[in-house]
C-alpha cells in the first residue's frame, strides 16, 4: 500500500470516536410476542363413566352323565355351536328302555286290579243297603279299592321315573352355545359313583360384561337421578353401556346396562354392574379384559385445548390474557377428554380469552399482543 493511502487510513480512524461521540444512544424496547387467544368453547357434552370389566357368559353348564352305562355315541364336533335340544351324547339307553316297558307293564296290571276292586266296593255297598251283605265286608272292600289305587299311583309315578331317566341317555344341549372337547370316550363307562362330567357348553349370545364403579360415582349419579326425577328402573335396560377389547380403537360394541347391584361393596368401595351385548358377530368371548363406557345425560360445558394446559406443583392451569394485554396464570379444574379438548370445570368464564398458540412465548405478569383464534368443536363430544 502507498504510504499516503496509510496516513489517510490512519487519520479516518482517528476521527471515528470524535463522530461517534456527537450521537445520543436511546434503548428500544422489542414490541411484545404475539400469541393465539380464544374463548372457551361452549358445546354440549356427553360425559362417561370409565371402567373396567370382564366378559363373562350369560349360560355356561358343565353337560354330565346322570345315569350309569357305557357311552354309545358322540354326536357332535369338538368346539361346535348347536342349538337347544341337540343331542350330544347317547348313554347305552336299551336297558332304561326296558325299565320303561316294564313300569308299564306294572302300571296297566294295577289300573286292572283297581278296576275289579273299584266293582267290588260298589257291590258291596248295594248290598249293605239292602242289608244282606255285613258291615265288616264293606269295609274290607273299600280298604281293597284305596290300596289298589294307591298301587296305581305308586306305578305311575314309576312310569315316570322309568321315562326320566330313560331321557337321561340323551345328553341334549339345554341352550343355544358352543360345546367345549369332549372328557370322554366312545365306550367308555361314566356314572359309576357320581356324575361323569362329558364337557361344557357355554352361551356366546348374547354376552355379559361384568364391571365396577366407585362410590364417589355412584354418590354423583344418584344425585343427579334425583335432580331429574329418574329411578333405578328407569336405568336398567334403558342406559346404554359400550365396550372395546385392548386392541379396538374407540367403543365398537354397544349394549345396555341390565344389572345394578342393590348394595356397595365396604371392602372395595365400588358398586357391582353389569351389561349385555348382543355380540352378533362372536368378537367377544368370555374372559375378555374390557374398557367400559357408560354415557351419561349431556350438558353445557366449556372446552379449551389440551396444549393450553398446563401443569405445576400447585395443580393445573390456563394462561389468560386480560384486557391490558397481560398474562395471567389461572388455575383450573378439569372434567373429562374428547379428542383433542377437556372440558374445564371450574376457573374460566365464556369471556375469558385463553392462550391456545404461542404458550412459549406467554410469560405471566407480561404483555402479549393477543391474535383471536377459534376452537374447532369436537364432534365426539355431542
Amino acid at each position: 500500500m502507498p504510504a499516503i493511502l496509510k496516513r489517510a487510513a490512519a487519520v479516518f480512524a482517528c476521527c471515528l470516536p470524535l463522530l461517534a461521540c456527537g450521537r445520543q444512544n436511546t434503548f428500544v424496547p422489542p414490541p411484545p410476542p404475539k400469541v393465539g387467544v380464544a374463548h372457551p368453547l361452549r358445546q354440549k357434552v356427553t360425559p362417561y363413566l370409565e371402567a373396567t370389566g370382564n366378559t363373562a357368559a350369560v349360560n355356561s353348564v358343565k353337560l354330565v352323565a346322570r345315569v350309569q352305562g357305557f357311552v354309545q355315541s358322540i354326536d357332535y364336533q369338538d368346539g361346535a355351536a348347536v342349538k337347544k335340544g341337540t343331542t350330544l351324547f347317547v348313554i347305552e339307553p336299551e336297558p332304561y328302555k326296558l325299565k320303561v316297558d316294564e313300569a308299564k307293564a306294572a302300571l296297566d296290571g294295577a289300573k286292572a286290579q283297581s278296576v275289579q276292586s273299584e266293582a267290588e266296593f260298589e257291590r258291596q255297598s248295594a248290598l249293605q243297603q239292602r242289608q244282606v251283605s255285613t258291615q265288616a265286608n264293606l269295609d274290607k272292600a273299600r280298604a281293597q279299592r284305596d290300596l289298589d289305587q294307591a298301587t296305581v299311583a305308586q306305578d305311575e309315578a314309576n312310569l315316570e321315573q322309568a321315562q326320566i331317566n330313560y331321557g337321561y341317555t340323551r345328553v341334549m344341549a339345554p341352550f343355544d352355545g358352543t360345546v367345549t372337547q369332549r372328557l370322554v370316550s366312545i365306550g367308555e363307562l361314566v356314572g359309576t359313583n357320581s356324575a361323569t362330567e362329558l364337557a361344557s357348553i357355554i352361551q356366546l349370545q348374547p354376552i355379559w360384561v361384568n364391571f365396577t364403579i366407585s362410590e364417589r360415582d355412584v354418590q354423583t349419579i344418584r344425585a343427579s337421578m334425583a335432580e331429574h326425577g329418574i329411578t333405578t328402573k328407569d336405568i336398567v335396560n334403558k342406559v346404554p353401556v359400550e365396550v372395546a377389547l385392548q386392541t379396538d380403537r374407540g367403543f365398537p360394541y354397544k349394549g345396555v346396562i341390565d344389572y345394578i347391584a342393590p348394595d356397595v361393596d365396604p371392602s372395595t368401595g365400588t358398586l357391582a354392574l353389569r351389561g349385555v351385548l348382543a355380540n352378533e358377530d362372536f368378537r367377544l368371548l368370555p374372559g375378555y379384559y374390557v374398557r367400559v363406557h357408560v354415557p351419561l345425560r349431556p350438558i353445557d360445558a366449556l372446552l379449551v385445548p389440551e396444549v393450553a394446559i398446563g401443569s405445576s406443583q400447585s395443580g393445573r392451569y390456563v394462561l389468560t390474557v386480560d384486557a391490558d394485554g397481560v398474562v395471567e396464570q389461572r388455575s383450573v379444574t378439569l372434567g373429562e377428554s374428547f379428542g383433542a379438548l377437556r372440558v374445564v370445570e371450574t376457573g374460566l368464564n365464556p369471556q375469558d380469552l385463553v392462550v391456545v398458540d404461542g404458550l412459549l412465548q406467554a410469560t405471566p405478569g407480561q404483555k402479549v399482543q393477543p391474535e383471536m383464534q377459534a376452537i374447532a368443536p369436537d364432534a365426539g363430544a355431542k
